[in-house]
């Protein structure tokens, strides 16, 4: 075993580590692959609570102007959500990793599930799993990344040797071959490469994660979400210890600390804010509290803090569909010359029946003719105007689908979109207001189109005729 699974040995061996296995431990094998995902995934989720982005988080996502007018105004509230979805993330991470940890000889290492729901509720870290941020940023994720590449890299080079193999194979069935000097010098390059392959695969094993134990890679794993789960509790205020870290502190953001100490965390509930929200019923803002007494943990808690209100987009499963039809009347304004009548019943197909109901209402009265060059101008700095608010929303929300979808699941996120950040908690009736607005302009810019476009056709058809007609009376 390499000199870094040997450190992480000594260090679990310490009195405040779970105690050494009685039997001989077990390398994760192919399961490197996917615990490389895993470390991508907590590496990304510990930059989503850096300083940085929780400015971030405060100064720009919450404040976005779509956010502001269509799903909440209440900073609390939407702090909340954001708070409430990380933990949510960890949630789900800390499922592969428990599962990660059955396959451990160590006792206290397959009590990682138990170990961290109940320093999720109680605050209790016996094996001081929690690590300070400095420890964390210089050592920790250091070893993760290192990791990561290494594995990755393992995962190129197998598919490389594939390769090689399937040339190999190719090459000894091929009718062509025969015992000519440059066959065989052909068949004896592949063999010679893959020798060479397989010995940088043996390399590389040896340093991914490949031949590492299930209990140094365990270890790692808890120490890492077990301090990404106490980091974000600080970061937004949950428990309020009387002594905070000031690198893991909420004031951190303002006045970063080089101290890395770790210190006890306390637990609580996310409430949500008291205050009224602007853009949500009455009951859907009413406080949430979460009594533990009652078998709500903290993790349950939470989840039901993303449970979108009745009133919402989410809670009718149109957010998505919203999106996507938004996306397309986006690329309508912006050429609407190019808008045809296949692609008019397309959009029209698309539009649940409340919308059409709207639509037909602000249409009725409305005549035919649109030749107005300052109306059709106004209309389209009304519509850039509102897309400018709602378009982000409606492409945040396919970017946090796509990154979630069945094909990405073991990939990285490319970004930091946030669901508050979607239309996912956007209020129904003022999205479908905003989607008629952007549909009736729409009708009126596509139909000014047309009506110039015919115009200038039968100006230019009627120079071409007269000027037909002054040739053919100079001819006579």
């Amino acid at each position: 075993m390499s000199a870094i699974s040997h450190s992480f040995d000594a260090v679990r061996h310490t009195s405040s580590t779970p105690a050494k296995p009685s039997r001989k431990s077990t390398n994760v094998g192919v399961l490197a692959f996917e615990i490389a995902g895993l470390m991508s995934k907590l590496l990304h989720l510990w930059q989503s609570l850096s300083d940085k982005n929780m400015i971030r988080l405060h100064n720009e996502s919450i404040n976005l102007e779509g956010v502001r007018k269509i799903v909440s105004n209440d900073d609390a509230f939407l702090l909340g959500l954001a708070c409430a979805e990380l933990v949510e993330n960890i949630r789900f991470l800390a499922k592969s990793v428990a599962r990660i940890s059955h396959k451990c000889n160590d006792a206290n290492l397959r009590s990682f599930e138990r170990l961290f729901s109940d320093f999720a509720n109680s605050g209790r870290d016996p094996y001081n799993y929690v690590i300070g941020s400095k420890e964390m940023e210089a050592k920790n994720n250091k070893k993760l990344d290192r990791y990561v590449n290494l594995t990755a890299q393992l995962y190129r080079e197998m598919d490389e040797l594939n390769s090689l193999e399937s040339s190999l194979r190719k090459a000894l069935r091929s009718e062509e071959y025969d015992a000519s000097l440059s066959k065989g010098q052909k068949v004896l390059d592949l063999q010679q490469k893959i020798v060479w392959q397989r010995q940088e695969i043996k390399y590389l094993k040896d340093r991914s994660l490949w031949n590492r134990s299930f209990e140094t890679v365990t270890w790692i794993l808890a120490r890492s979400i077990f301090t990404i789960l106490a980091r974000t509790k600080v970061v937004f205020g949950i428990g309020q210890p009387s002594s905070l870290p000031r690198s893991l502190s909420a004031s951190a953001t303002v006045h970063p600390s080089d101290q890395g100490t770790a210190c006890p965390f306390v637990s609580g509930p996310l409430v949500r804010s008291t205050k009224p929200l602007g853009d949500f019923d009455q009951e859907s803002s009413t406080i949430v509290k979460d009594d533990y007494s009652s078998g709500n943990g903290f993790f349950e808690s939470n989840s039901k803090l993303l449970k979108p209100p009745p009133s919402t987009l989410g809670a009718a499963a149109l957010a998505l569909h919203y999106a996507n039809l938004i996306i397309v009347m986006e690329k309508m304004i912006k050429f609407p010359q190019m808008v045809g009548v296949d692609a008019r019943d397309d959009l029209y197909t698309m539009l649940p029946s409340s919308v059409r109901s709207a639509l037909r209402a602000r249409l009725r009265g409305v005549g035919f003719s649109a030749s107005d060059p300052v109306l059709a101008e106004e209309w389209r700095e009304a519509l850039g105007r509102i897309l400018g608010w709602l378009s982000p929303l409606a492409h945040n929300m396919i970017k946090w689908q796509s990154e979630r979808s069945f094909e990405q699941q073991n990939m990285v996120p490319k970004t930091n979109v946030m669901l508050l950040q979607t239309l996912f908690f956007a209020n129904k009736d003022k999205t479908e207001a905003a989607i008629t607005e952007l549909l009736v302009g729409l009708n009126y810019i596509c139909r000014f189109e047309r009506e110039m476009t015919a115009k200038a056709l039968f100006e230019c058809n009627n120079s071409i005729n007269g000027l037909i007609n002054l040739q053919c009376s100079s001819d006579n």
